[in-house]
């Protein structure tokens, strides 16, 4: 019985695979679950016995996507200790996600998403969710070790990290994968971890009423 099922996992999580690849290929709507049983290697009806139409395959990459992401930080939990260092592994690992096999704006923009498909639609916000929350945590382990900045909230910080790979991608994706996303994801971190790395930190004073005036005086 156990076999059976892992038997069936795995045949499962080809066909998710072989979808993802397609997708990342041609796009959601080109999707056929005739091209996706050659993709496989099996007869159409092969398919159909582990889902029952398109829009479940589109749930199974879906859940593949978010695999990838959550996997994608925990992978990075394990090569560092240091909270920088692994939010760093945690972007530049996004970053070849998008340029291998997992199209993650191509499929979260798609029509399948966003025409009338909410239940969908709070799939993905979850998901994403999820992963913010994953990266605030490592925010929170890098202010606890002194080594990110008190002060700052985990919660914001972790939606500029995200802006610093999701538009970049965007635009990777309509130049047919001519903005280098990659160069752009490692300058925009170098930005990002000096402004909120504690021995960089550099205090800006807050310019006082007299100084505003006399500012002011001058410029007239």
């Amino acid at each position: 019985m156990r076999a059976a099922k892992t038997n069936t996992e795995i045949r499962q999580d080809q066909i998710a695979r072989s979808a993802l690849a397609l997708i990342s290929r041609n796009g959601f709507q080109r999707l056929n679950m005739a091209g996706l049983a050659r993709k496989v290697g099996v007869v159409p009806s092969a398919i159909y016995r582990h889902y029952r139409n398109k829009d479940e395959v589109l749930d199974a990459v879906l859940e593949l996507i978010s695999q990838r992401l959550l996997g994608n930080v925990a992978a990075a939990r394990t090569k560092s200790t240091d909270a920088l260092e692994r939010l760093e592994r945690v972007l530049m690992g996004h970053v070849k996600l998008i340029r291998g096999e997992v199209p993650i704006p191509r499929v979260v923009f798609s029509e399948a998403i966003f025409t009338g498909h909410r239940r969908r639609r709070r799939r993905i916000h979850r998901m994403f969710q999820e992963y913010l929350g994953q990266v605030a945590d490592i925010l929170r382990e890098g202010q606890r070790a002194g080594c990110v900045r008190a002060g700052l909230a985990p919660e914001t910080l972790s939606v500029m990290f995200l802006g610093l790979v999701q538009p970049p991608a965007i635009l990777w994706l309509l130049s047919g994968g001519e903005f280098d996303v990659t160069r752009h994801a490692t300058c925009a971190w170098q930005i990002f971890s000096e402004m909120i790395r504690v021995d960089k930190l550099r205090p800006m004073s807050t310019p006082t009423h007299a100084t505003t005036r006399g500012r002011a005086k001058n410029q007239q």
